[in-house]
C-alpha cells in the first residue's frame, strides 16, 4: 500500500499572526513626554519666563478662564435637549407654510442653548420628520448664535460694547432666515441627502446624554484651547505693524477675521472672548467674526456634508459666507 505524501504545511496563519514583541503604546508615550519634561525643565523655565511667552500665557489663560463656564454649562443643556426633547415637538410647532415657518424656526433657535455641533444634527432630524428644509436650515444657523448662552457670553466679554449683543442677534437671525428663504427659492431636492441613522439609537436616555456630553466637551474644549492658542499667538506674536495694518484697512480686517472664523472653528459659546482679545480691530470686524464663526467652519462643513450631503456643503457654505460678511457690514455700520 502507497502513503499518500504528506500534506504541506500552511503558514500562512503563522505569518498573519501578531508579533509578540515588545510595542509602543499611549502609556509609553505618556512616560516619555514626563521624562523629557523632567530632563528639559530648565530650558523649559527659561523660556516660560520670556517676556513673550509670559503675555502669550496670560492671554491663552485668560480666553480659557472666561469662557469655560459658558461652554460647559452650553454642552450640559445642549445635551438635555438632543437628548430628551423629541425632534417631533419642533415639527409641531413650526407653522406648515414654508415661508412663515423660516422666521419662526430662525427665533426657534433661540430654545437650543449649545453650540453648532448639536444644531447640526437636530436640523438633520428636522428634515428628516418632515419639516421643511427652509425651516430647518434657518434653525441650524440660528441657533448656536442667538441662545441665551451665546448671547451672555458676549455680553459678559464685552461689558463696554452692549451694543455686541444686539447686533450679534440681529445680523445672525438676518442670514439665517434669508439662507432659509434662499433655499426655499433656489434650492433643489437632490441636492440635500439627509442621513436616515439616529444619532442615540439603541441607547438608553442617561448614556445617550453622558455620551453627548463627552462628546461635545471634547470638541468643543479643543477648539477652544485652539481659538485660544491662537489668539493669544496674534497678542504675543504677530508684529503689531501687521495688525495694525489689517486693522486699519476696514475692508481687509472685516474679511481677514472671516476668514480666522472660519480657519480657528471655535465653538460658539467661547468666541465671543477671543474676539474681545483681538481689541485691535473694529466693533464690526469683530461682528463679523461672531457671525461669520457659528455658521460656517471647517468642523461645521465637514459636519453638514455628512448629515446633508457634500453636494449640499458645497453650495450651502460658501453663500452663507459671502451673506454673513454683507450683513454683518450692514449691521455694524447701522448699530455700531
Amino acid at each position: 500500500m502507497v502513503k499518500a505524501p504528506p500534506a504541506p504545511i500552511d503558514r500562512r496563519h503563522e505569518e498573519d499572526a501578531p508579533q509578540q514583541g515588545w510595542q509602543f503604546t499611549s502609556s509609553h508615550g505618556l512616560v516619555l513626554l514626563l521624562l523629557l519634561l523632567v530632563v528639559g525643565q530648565g530650558p523649559i523655565r527659561r523660556a516660560l519666563s520670556a517676556p513673550v511667552m509670559q503675555s502669550w500665557m496670560t492671554v491663552f489663560l485668560a480666553v480659557v478662564v472666561q469662557a469655560l463656564p459658558f461652554l460647559v454649562l452650553g454642552v450640559l443643556l445642549s445635551a438635555a435637549l438632543a437628548v430628551f426633547v423629541p425632534p417631533s415637538f419642533f415639527a409641531r410647532a413650526l407653522p406648515k407654510r414654508p415661508g412663515l415657518a423660516v422666521p419662526v424656526a430662525g427665533v426657534a433657535g433661540a430654545v437650543l442653548p449649545g453650540c453648532e455641533c448639536a444644531s447640526v444634527p437636530v436640523a438633520g432630524a428636522l428634515v428628516r420628520r418632515g419639516v421643511a428644509p427652509s425651516a430647518a436650515l434657518a434653525f441650524l444657523l440660528s441657533a448656536p448664535a442667538i441662545n441665551p448662552i451665546v448671547l451672555t457670553a458676549t455680553a459678559v466679554a464685552f461689558p463696554r460694547n452692549p451694543e455686541m449683543v444686539l447686533g450679534r442677534f440681529v445680523a445672525s437671525l438676518l442670514v439665517a432666515c434669508a439662507m432659509g428663504w434662499l433655499w426655499q427659492r433656489l434650492g433643489r431636492t437632490d441636492w440635500l441627502r439627509p442621513r436616515a441613522r439616529a444619532s442615540y439609537e439603541g441607547q438608553s436616555k442617561g448614556a445617550a446624554f453622558w455620551g453627548s456630553v463627552r462628546h461635545d466637551v471634547m470638541h468643543a474644549g479643543g477648539f477652544l484651547v485652539v481659538g485660544a492658542m491662537a489668539a493669544a499667538t496674534l497678542k504675543a506674536v504677530a508684529p503689531a505693524s501687521w495688525l495694525r495694518t489689517a486693522a486699519d484697512n476696514p475692508a481687509v480686517a472685516i474679511l481677514a477675521l472671516s476668514v480666522l472664523a472660519v480657519l480657528l472653528s471655535i465653538c460658539s459659546e467661547a468666541d465671543a472672548f477671543v474676539a474681545a482679545s483681538l481689541s485691535q480691530f473694529s466693533l464690526t470686524a469683530r461682528l463679523a467674526f461672531l457671525v461669520v464663526g457659528p455658521m460656517i467652519d471647517l468642523k461645521l462643513f465637514a459636519m453638514q456634508a455628512g448629515t446633508f450631503g457634500h453636494s449640499f456643503a458645497l453650495r450651502f457654505a460658501p453663500a452663507t459666507f459671502v451673506l454673513a460678511i454683507l450683513v454683518s457690514v450692514v449691521v455694524g455700520a447701522v448699530l455700531l
